[in-house]
């Protein structure tokens, strides 16, 4: 297992560059075989219903990409129009605030050079933001190309989709009879945890994406659409995507109104959305159903993006669902055993 282990880690590592549209037609035809199963038990055959699936995936997204993608690109040039305006207003607020701190707590806590330090930061910081987004929206097809995007993973998708059932009767035939009753039940056990989380957290961004995109929009952010869907898509990664967002939202709200009153109607909507999430949204789609917790998850992510760039963020989640599976399984296994059952002799 573990000589497994290293040679999957290796390939993945020699061939990273070419295997991210096979992982991602694989995530693909993994999400949609639940779907494509119940409809070949109505009688439709399997062919076919991986053919209406990825043909109804693929025109969805590009009804997005038509009717977002000029839109985001608009709000790209609002962006850096506004930037040098937006840092101003930010740097002033920020100055008033520090000066209103230096009358109250005295010069000896705050004093010049600090307040200075601190509105330049600021202003960087709000560059480097607007930047980002303008290079992640201008060139996002640098991470994946368009002829991966259009042509080899709906490919991929479709044949791994139309012969799922067939792939994994002939991976079980291959399992070690005297194991593959347990293996059987370690596979069932990771894909009830992975297809809850992944199913579950993806319909969960889809939601914010709307809802932030909708509620920013509302208060009359300016940047509203592009932050309300990259803050929704953010939520993939717990907490940290939500404040990354909150904290982005805050500064541009800041840099446009140039008031608390604007500010505070921008940190409503953030914490609407994070009640929403937490106490409906959460618990609905996803319940007691996954076991995977978010600080594992959130160093699964970071993790397989510094390894394997962009494929490792798309097979961190499963690694992550596998290894917490085997990690239960070792604990309830020594738990039974006689290591920790037998109790300590005493005596001679």
């Amino acid at each position: 297992m573990l000589g497994l282990a290293a040679t999957t880690l290796l390939l993945l590592w020699l061939f990273s560059a070419i295997l991210t549209p096979f992982v991602l037609a694989g995530c693909i035809a993994y999400f949609l075989d639940p779907v494509a199963t119940r409809l070949t038990r109505m009688g439709m055959p399997r062919g076919l219903a991986a053919l209406l699936l990825l043909g109804g995936m693929m025109a969805a997204a590009l009804l997005v990409v038509l009717l977002l993608y000029p839109l985001l690109i608009a709000q790209v040039g609002t962006l850096l129009a506004r930037l040098p305006s937006y840092v101003a207003s930010i740097g002033t607020a920020v100055q008033d605030g520090l000066a209103a701190l230096e009358e109250r707590l005295g010069p000896e806590v705050m004093d010049t050079r600090l307040r200075d330090l601190a509105v330049s930061q600021v202003g960087a910081i709000l560059a480097f933001l607007g930047t980002a987004a303008t290079r992640l929206i201008g060139g996002g097809y640098a991470l994946l190309s368009v002829f991966t995007l259009v042509v080899v993973t709906p490919v991929v998708g479709f044949y791994l989709l139309r012969d799922w059932p067939r792939i994994l009767r002939r991976v079980e035939s291959w399992l070690p009879r005297r194991y593959a009753g347990t293996l059987r039940q370690l596979a069932h056990d990771t894909d009830r945890v992975l297809s809850a989380w992944l199913r579950g957290q993806l319909l969960c961004c889809a939601l914010l994406c709307v809802y932030y995109a909708i509620g920013l929009s509302a208060v009359g952010l300016e940047l509203g659409l592009i932050l309300g869907i990259a803050s929704g898509v953010l939520s993939f990664i717990p907490y940290v995507g939500s404040m990354t967002g909150l904290g982005t939202a805050l500064l541009l709200a800041l840099g446009q109104f140039g008031t608390w009153e604007g500010v505070g109607m921008v940190a409503a909507v953030f914490v609407t959305g994070q009640i929403v999430e937490g106490y409906i949204i959460y618990p609905r789609l996803l319940g007691d159903r996954v076991e995977l917790h978010a600080v594992w998850v959130i160093f699964a992510l970071f993790a397989g993006g510094v390894a394997f760039g962009f494929l490792g963020v798309l097979l961190a989640v499963p690694m992550a669902a596998v290894i917490g599976v085997l990690a239960r399984y070792w604990l309830r296994r020594y738990l039974e055993s006689p290591l920790y059952l037998d109790p300590p002799r005493t005596g001679l």
